[in-house]
């Protein structure tokens, strides 16, 4: 957790707190996407994390990437903003946030994806059409439009 967060919660501890995420939708040449296993609620989700003061968003989503995957981002792509209810969520550990997630695509990285065993226990490529079942409640909402609209591109 960074400073700001960690001194945020000594004074509203578990109380939710509104945070702007930065998340990344990793997508490889053959249209699957990249997972993470996160360490605290042992659910997949893409890889993505909070916004540290006076940070750039889209730097925020690199430096997401490559701490939870090993992947650095070239080119990002805005795919969507995310708020609302389904984005309010309770850590394992009881700490509550409202989540404002903007979410971009890239299809531009390199390296070799690995877990960090920190945020993340395993990192995996998977079919949009084949996703599994325990998906990170705050991801469920970017995921099923991400779906939608591939399904809607393979149609046309």
């Amino acid at each position: 957790m960074k400073e700001y967060l960690k001194n945020l919660r000594k004074i509203v501890g578990h109380m939710p707190i509104l945070i702007c995420g930065a998340s990344v939708i990793a997508e490889n040449s053959d249209g699957e996407i990249l997972l993470i296993l996160r360490s605290d609620n042992k659910c997949w989700a893409y890889p993505g994390g909070s916004v540290d003061i006076n940070e750039v968003v889209e730097d925020a989503a690199r430096r997401e990437l490559l701490e939870e995957t090993g992947l650095h981002a070239g080119s990002l792509e805005l795919f969507g903003v995310f708020s609302g209810k389904e984005l309010y969520y309770v850590y394992p550990h009881g700490d509550e946030i409202s989540n404002v997630d903007i979410v971009y695509i890239c299809k531009d990285f390199w390296g070799e994806p690995q877990a960090d065993f920190i945020e993340s226990d395993a990192v995996k490529f998977f079919s949009p059409d084949n996703l599994p079942g325990n998906i990170s409640p705050p991801c469920v909402p970017a995921l099923k439009k991400y779906i939608k609209l591939k399904s809607e591109e393979n149609q046309c």
